[in-house]
């Protein structure tokens, strides 16, 4: 878990990457259109066993106290992609910088699969 530090005048305050990821997340999900957070398995049980960690469906870049996002999501039948996307990107830009005070400078959507009402899908290679 890495965190960011910042200096208070009576002390300091650490904000770990897994919570702007959390908060990140929840912004994500909650713009209509968006299933879902991407979520990936292992598929075969020689990759459960590996000691290789799974990728996340939000990650987090901290440079020079200011923060890049990527988030994967799995988006609804019939949605727009490019405007559903973009209502991603200033929905988590603006929870994350409000949450935290932490500057965001991009946010990134990984569009990795579109989910069915009659049969949710995974990502295709997942």
């Amino acid at each position: 878990m890495q965190v960011n530090d910042r200096k208070q005048p009576i002390g300091s305050l650490r904000i770990s990457r897994d919570v702007i990821a959390t908060i990140a997340g929840t912004a994500a999900q909650e713009v209509p259109g968006v299933a879902r957070l991407a979520t990936f398995t292992a598929n075969n049980i020689k990759g459960m066993l590996s000691k290789r960690q799974m990728p996340r469906p939000v990650s987090i870049d901290l440079t020079d106290e200011m923060a890049q996002i990527v988030i994967q999501v799995i988006l609804k039948d019939g949605t727009n992609i490019p405007s559903v996307s973009e209502k991603i990107q200033e929905s988590v830009k603006e929870s994350v910088q409000n949450m935290t005070g932490i500057p965001v400078t991009k946010v990134n959507i990984v569009v990795a699969g579109i989910e069915f009402e009659d049969c949710p899908a995974e990502a295709p290679g997942v």
